[in-house]
């Protein structure tokens, strides 16, 4: 029999994804597909052998993983059929809104031109609202570990694509790469009307976080866990109630946090930090969007009530317009479980 309109909802939360980086949902499965249709021969047996290697010691010995299975991103049918992978997983986890990021210089440096990239996501998130009911929007990151140099030349070879573009974000390798660091190309960003993200305080010290908000003028920070070792640092989050795309199973994964149920993400709640949970590279790390929300809440103990917040802020964090927003938090509000 249907149920009565008061009874209570399987369905997830809905949510915004705000950090998750679309080469980090590439799963073996496809990964192996697209090595065929391009004559990449993978250096794994198969796809048990590959998730195998999914162990990481730290951030760098993920990265090293994360850009060598990229060889197999060659085309645009590849980038599309990555960015719909995700969206079909994404619905299933309750996502209504993704902010989507990726890493043009990882596939410039293969030979794949950056429209090639653009092109494909664009055209699976073109159809994303239609298909998935999820709104989208693309940013566009720099990868730290390169020059500043090699940032601004991305930057300029993405201007006729910056329509399709909402922000800039800042990731890869973070200690030893400061913020400031890129302070000329965040600022053509912002003349040029986008916002602005960056990594910041995931392995880096709270020293990053200051920088990305003085020097780079983010918008938001991205990671940011490291701030709760700074007071004066969490008293200006919480006074601008900047936004933190906090990543709970990728912390733990990449030994950021040796064990969920330490996570200071209780903590940054209380202190009034406006925290959203989101998966990062959730092929990698061992679940998506929903699996990191039902993860801390049986880890951290959390009740309905601040599983509700956290959707609300994915919502009031992220670039909608203020009637988007309102409709999607009136989502949340109306969902019952």
């Amino acid at each position: 029999m249907p149920s009565s309109p008061s009874a209570p909802s399987s369905a997830p939360l809905p949510k915004a994804e705000l950090h998750l980086h679309i080469e980090g949902t590439l799963e073996p499965g496809l990964a192996f597909a697209l090595a065929r249709r391009n004559g990449i021969e993978l250096p794994y047996a198969d796809e048990d052998a590959l998730r195998r290697a999914y162990s990481f010691a730290d951030l760098q010995s993920f990265l090293n993983l994360y850009y060598a299975l990229m060889a197999v991103l060659r085309t645009e049918d590849d980038f599309a059929d990555l960015a719909h992978a995700y969206l079909a997983r994404a619905e299933e986890q309750g996502v209504r809104h993704a902010e989507i990021f990726f890493d043009p210089q990882a596939h410039t440096a293969r030979g794949v031109p950056i429209g090639t990239v653009i092109d494909g996501l664009a055209r699976a998130l073109d159809a994303a609202e239609e298909t998935y009911g999820i709104s989208t929007r693309l940013i566009m990151c720099f990868l730290r570990d390169e020059s500043a140099e090699s940032a601004l030349a991305t930057f300029e070879a993405a201007r006729p694509y910056l329509h399709r573009i909402t922000a800039v974000g800042l990731d890869s390798a973070e200690v030893g790469h400061p913020p400031s660091k890129f302070r000329e190309v965040f600022a053509r960003a912002r003349e040029a009307g986008l916002k602005c993200v960056a990594h910041a305080g995931e392995e880096g010290p709270p020293a990053y976080v200051w920088e990305a908000l003085d020097v780079l003028g983010v918008d938001r920070i991205d990671h940011g866990v490291r701030s709760m070792e700074d007071p004066q640092l969490v008293a200006r989050l919480v006074a601008d109630q900047v936004p933190l795309t906090v990543c709970p199973l990728s912390n733990v994964r990449l030994r950021v946090i040796d064990d969920l149920a330490d996570h200071p993400l209780p903590a940054m709640l209380d202190a009034g930090l406006l925290v959203t949970v989101n998966s990062d590279d959730p092929s990698y790390f061992g679940g998506y969007v929903d699996d990191n929300f039902r993860a801390v809440r049986d880890a951290l103990g959390l009740d309905q009530e601040t599983l509700r917040t956290l959707a609300r802020n994915s919502f009031r964090a992220s670039f909608v317009d203020e009637a988007v927003c309102e409709r999607y938090l009136g989502e949340v509000d109306a969902h019952q479980v």
